[in-house]
């Protein structure tokens, strides 16, 4: 039987199981090459480093939809009303979360400057300590809130029971009695329980969107962010000018408004969004196949939720795992630095008063929300027209870092300019494009579900450590102007671009060693679905990383 007929067989099978039996789990993968064992393996395929790698049963979430959708063709117009459908009903949740997240975890720095420290009776190094306990147990939680969401097949719900959960904690940092002891208990346990957002809003971004649009989507809800810091700077100026007005001190409703805001925005969360694509109310079953059908290029589904050791094994000696990290260790000093003493800063070294302060962190809190989303629109724009070079998201992640040397450069230099420190400053908010980058390199280019979540959770592991020692660099003894500060700012910007320059050079020369492999090495086997088999980058031959 030829290649021809051998194919019509297989679209003649595909289609009377589609009909008539819905989905059969051990008749998704369609080889001859092996029988089921009893360890479940349906074949075997040669990786891309010349091992033998074992399709299993064990396989993703998307596998039974996968094997309906392999007779359906996606047309463009279909292909654009689905996506316009995913993004309306999952972008402004998405989106507004984000925004709040941030709120919640820089509300300490607006609280400073309107009388946390003196309230609270903070000296020295007390309030560098308390930023740093919100990484603290920031870095407890990546240790067991990312198993948990992967295991359970109620994602959304847990999330957003976490969510609520650290709305009921960013309100309690108002309660009467809280004194510096308890002040650090809660913003350890705000950290903990808010280090779930990130790598699940990375998983969720995976499913729904093809690898080539995700930069672009992070780079949306992740410049909430600046959303975030206009909110909470503009609601604690309108409380600190009317602070007389209230029987509790103004900083305190900032803290009891935020979490009460998160708490509602969590709840809504929890009724509109769905646990995984397959159970989405806002899709059809024929629109489920369409997006399982789109996303098949990604050569990943919608998860796991068995966690592999061997998985875990690779996500440990793969060296991109270990560029993302130490790319968070350089990158995340500045951002803990700047998070938590950015407002004191404008105090003491700028002169601004605390009504200034409020004001102008407002007004720069723009560039992020604005530059973010309009530097990934001027990468994929690029990507579309393959202009060279520009088409790499890791080339305009490079570009805004340069930017962000260059603000932190004036910041640190421009000894008496005060507009030129300022709009250094303001230079720094691109810096989370080369983050977004990252978060969309582990989105994109680290296969296999429990492989993503252990790479996504060591990489945030360097930005919670890095955002604990942020603070640290801004010591007491240099007040006003924390000379020393500004030139750590100056040194890990420099040190991650080469460690971005690095991660570039690593995927071109993959994928040219891998395309260099598939034409000097005998075709691999055809099997139907391979894209849902829960493989790893290291074990599909057929994936290619993003650049």
């Amino acid at each position: 039987m030829d290649n021809q007929q051998n194919e019509a067989v297989k679209t003649t099978v595909t289609a009377f199981i589609n009909e008539n039996l819905g989905s059969v789990s051990e008749l998704n993968f369609i080889s001859t090459a092996h029988e089921p064992d009893e360890k479940n393996v349906i074949t075997t395929i040669l990786s891309p480093n010349g091992k033998k790698t074992e399709i299993t049963t064990d396989c993703d979430d998307a596998k039974n939809l996968g094997i309906q959708a392999l007779a359906i063709e996606l047309t463009p117009e279909e292909d654009k009303r689905l996506v316009r459908k995913i993004d309306l009903n999952m972008f402004p949740l998405m989106s507004l979360v984000y925004a709040i997240q941030f709120m919640d975890k820089t509300t300490i720095g607006n609280a400073a400057i309107m009388g946390l420290l003196t309230d609270l009776e903070m000296t020295g190094d007390q309030y560098s300590w308390a930023g740093s306990a919100f990484y603290f147990g920031y870095l407890g939680g990546l240790f067991i809130l990312p198993p948990l969401l992967q295991k359970t097949k109620y994602f959304m719900k847990l999330l957003c029971a976490i969510i609520v959960i650290w709305g009921m904690i960013l309100a309690l940092h108002s309660a009467p009695r809280v004194n510096y002891g308890s002040f650090i208990f809660l913003r350890c346990l705000l950290g903990f329980f808010e280090s779930s957002i990130t790598p699940a809003f990375t998983i969720i971004t995976a499913q729904y969107w093809k690898k080539e649009e995700q930069f672009l989507r992070i780079c949306i809800w992740f410049g909430f962010n600046g959303l975030g810091a206009m909110w909470g700077c503009s609601m604690a100026y309108g409380l600190f000018i009317r602070a007389d007005t209230y029987s509790i001190a103004a900083w305190k409703i900032v803290f009891l408004s935020t979490g009460c805001i998160t708490i509602f925005v969590g709840l809504i969360m929890m009724l509109h969004l769905p646990d995984s694509p397959k159970k989405a109310w806002f899709l059809s079953k024929y629109e489920k196949l369409l997006l399982t059908q789109r996303i098949r290029d990604n050569q990943q589904g919608f998860g796991n939720h068995h966690i592999k050791k061997h998985q875990i094994k690779e996500a440990l000696v793969d060296p991109r795992t270990w560029l993302f990290f130490l790319y968070c260790i350089a990158a995340n000093i500045p951002n803990g630095a700047m998070s938590n003493f950015q407002s004191i800063l404008f105090r003491s070294d700028f002169g601004y008063t605390t009504e200034r302060t409020l004001l102008v962190s407002t007004g720069i809190a723009v560039v992020e929300w604005g530059g973010l989303p309009l530097l990934g629109f001027a990468s994929y724009f690029c990507a579309k027209r393959k202009v060279k070079y520009l088409s790499s998201r890791l080339i305009w992640s490079i570009i805004a870092l340069i930017m962000a040397l260059t603000g932190v450069c004036m910041l640190a230099f421009a000894d008496g300019n005060k507009s030129a420190k300022l709009a250094g400053v303001a230079l720094n908010y691109l810096s989370p494009l080369a983050f977004i980058c990252v978060l969309a390199n582990i989105s994109a280019n680290t296969l296999g579900t429990t492989k993503k979540w252990t790479v996504s959770s060591i990489t945030l592991v360097g930005y919670a450590a890095a955002n604990i020692a942020g603070p640290h660099t801004f010591i007491s003894s240099q007040a006003p102007h924390y000379s020393g500060a500004k030139i750590s700012l100056v040194v890990c910007y420099g040190s991650s671009i080469f460690i971005l320059a690095a991660l570039y050079v690593l995927n071109v020369r993959e994928n040219k060693r891998r395309d260099k492999l598939a034409m000097d090495s005998p075709p691999q086997p055809h099997i139907e679905n391979i894209e849902f088999a829960d493989l790893t980058d290291f074990e599909n031959p057929f994936f290619r990383y993003t650049i």
